[in-house]
């Protein structure tokens, strides 16, 4: 296990030497990604693939340049410490989010005074930072969602409900998703509907098509 981790480490390093978005670091983190997903934890939730595939986006954002989070420091652990870690919190808040999920919430807003003793009400979500820029590996898979060439993905969708599709939903998932909550109200859906198509329907087809591109 320690030449594994050493091996990993030396990948890590060699990806982080080339520019981003570059093909010479896509193909070592693809081969990182292969390497570590039979090792890292597993779990029979049906959350979990959604845990999952954050979890590599997270990876691939911030392994060298920690663009949503802390950049990976070989000196705190190895590589699968670091994404178990993630991924069990990832797990954590999906566990944490189904009871939430069932509870009414209500969107914070703010009055905010202006001149001439105006008000308005703004969204806090507004001031939120713009999105870093999109890893390669996101960017392939966000092209091959909208472009469904063969539309597999537009004609996959929940009986009676044809914009409720497969392509919609997982570009709904990407990061930073949607929560499932919001996409019941969209859709008018209940929420165990909407995710249980996803799980059966959407996620394999999403795998298909990541192991298909060498990212798993």
């Amino acid at each position: 296990m320690v030449e594994f981790d050493e091996q990993l480490r030396r990948l890590v390093t060699q990806a982080c030497g080339h520019p981003p978005g570059s093909p010479q670091r896509q193909k070592l983190l693809t081969q990182i990604i292969r390497l570590t997903s039979s090792k890292l934890w597993k779990e029979s939730t049906p959350y979990y693939q959604d845990a999952l595939q954050q979890t590599w986006l997270y990876f691939c954002r911030n392994v060298c340049e920690g663009l949503t989070g802390q950049t990976y420091d070989p000196a705190y652990g190895s590589v699968i410490t670091w994404l178990n870690a993630y991924l069990k919190r990832r797990l954590q808040d999906f566990y944490l989010n189904q009871y939430k999920e069932q509870a009414t919430t209500v969107p914070i807003k703010v009055r905010q005074s202006g001149s001439g003793g105006n008000s308005k009400i703004i969204d806090p979500v507004d001031n939120l930072p713009a999105t870093p820029q999109v890893p390669p590996i996101l960017e392939n898979l966000e092209i091959w969602v909208k472009a469904d060439s063969d539309g597999e993905l537009r004609s996959t969708h929940i009986k009676g409900h044809p914009k409720v599709n497969c392509q919609v939903l997982i570009l709904k998932r990407l990061p930073p998703e949607v929560s499932w909550k919001e996409l019941s109200e969209e859709f008018g859906l209940p929420i165990p509907t909407l995710s249980s198509f996803y799980q059966r329907q959407c996620l394999p087809r999403l795998r298909k098509f990541a192991e298909s591109e060498g990212m798993l």
